[in-house]
């Protein structure tokens, strides 16, 4: 049967996608003979030489079809090179984030000879950090540079966009009689003179100055962040941590930070100046009492309810604590004007999974529960600060 060179490039892309069971499945899937086909050539190919194809499958099989079992030390190093030659930076992530929780890779791909060809992200420190027992002594160092490499870039990204909103937010009501030109409320006062424009002059002539106050107040907000330490909390954790430490560079917000398990609450406030070592702090994996968070919460962190901000971070799959008790608190926090945010998933990618019926719950008490990104979080945080609405933002989030 021949094929036009539309079909022989589909049948050939589902090829790829299928992997060798289909060759086992159907005899006309064989790579080698889709190859062969007159009607392919070099562009039908994505630009690739046949060579690179066959690489290109062998590199997808490793993961996703019956790969080798021998010779894994040595092939790794090589294979992870073929998957940053063939995909970008975020599919990369994924493929490995595969390779390690489909083939159980995780001590060979933390081997001092792998650990530099790996993708570096967010998934990969939490697989780190859960599994850093496994780390070799001469990969750990290497191991906690890609950590802080990691955590430095989420910073870098996030921390100004932070700064302007938080600082914006409580500024905005403040202002100073203390005519100082280093505090000119340039926003106001060119709303105010928007009179005095000359069209012909095309220039502004202020008949009024407004100024900032000089010194921001100390202490602002109290923002308390309580994270889940349970695995599927993993990646949340890193977000969290990098969060924290950005929150509490402000010096008008209080920031605290507690990571908490079935039996501890562990207060990491005094490392928030280093979150690569609060992650390393980190006790990752096992079950989660929500109500001895909250009650470290309340006696060591709440001191005035009607400014405070708690991040409840975790998926709600309450595994090892009362739910009655847990919804009582959540009910005595909300009637004292804490604001309860519930973080279903704090990162850059995916939907949270969660237990939609504490989520409920927790809702129709007054919390808010929702996924979000970290500049969906900071968004919402300068809503807040404002007095303005954000309901609206959490409901979007986790639809």
């Amino acid at each position: 049967m021949s094929l036009t060179r539309e079909s022989a490039t589909t049948l050939l892309r589902w090829r790829l996608v299928l992997g060798s069971e289909a060759e086992r499945a159907a005899p006309m899937m064989g790579l080698s003979g889709l190859l062969g086909d007159p009607m392919l050539d070099q562009e039908s190919l994505g630009g690739m030489a046949q060579g690179e194809v066959e690489e290109l499958d062998e590199t997808l099989e490793f993961v996703y079809g019956q790969s080798r079992t021998t010779g894994l030390t040595t092939y790794i190093p090589k294979w992870l090179e073929r998957v940053r030659h063939f995909f970008t930076s975020d599919v990369v992530a994924l493929v490995q984030k595969d390779a390690i929780e489909k083939k159980g890779l995780t001590r060979l791909l933390f081997e001092p000879e792998t650990l530099p060809y790996l993708e570096k992200s967010p998934d990969l420190v939490a697989t780190l950090l859960a599994a850093r027992s496994l780390v070799p002594d001469e990969a750990k160092e290497m191991a906690r540079g890609i950590v802080r490499e990691v955590v430095e870039e989420l910073r870098r990204k996030l921390q100004t966009q932070t700064r302007t909103a938080i600082l914006g937010a409580v500024k905005r009501h403040s202002r100073s009689p203390f005519k100082v030109a280093r505090n000119l409320d340039w926003r106001r006062t060119v709303q105010r003179n928007l009179h005095t424009y000359d069209p012909r002059k095309r220039r502004l002539v202020p008949e009024s100055f407004h100024f900032l106050a000089n010194q921001r107040r100390q202490g602002e907000w109290d923002v308390v962040i309580l994270v889940d330490q349970s695995g599927s909390m993993a990646v949340s954790v890193v977000y969290s941590s990098v969060m924290a430490a950005i929150f509490a560079s402000l010096d008008v917000l209080k920031t605290r930070l507690a990571f908490f398990n079935q039996d501890t609450v562990a207060d990491m406030t005094p490392h928030l100046v280093d979150p690569v070592e609060i992650l390393f702090s980190a006790q990752l994996g096992g079950a989660e009492n929500y109500n001895l968070a909250l009650d470290y919460a309340k006696e060591h962190f709440i001191t005035r309810p009607e400014k405070t901000l708690l991040l409840f971070i975790t998926d709600l799959f309450h595994t090892a604590g009362d739910n009655a008790r847990f919804l009582q608190q959540v009910q005595e926090l909300v009637e004292s004007h804490v604001k309860f945010l519930v973080l279903l998933k704090l990162s850059d990618a995916g939907q949270p999974s969660y237990n939609r019926d504490l989520a409920q719950q927790v809702t129709s008490l007054g919390g808010h529960c929702f996924g979000s990104t970290p500049r969906l979080l900071i968004e919402i945080v300068e809503r807040i600060l404002k007095h303005q609405p954000y309901d609206h933002l959490a409901r979007n989030s986790t639809q």
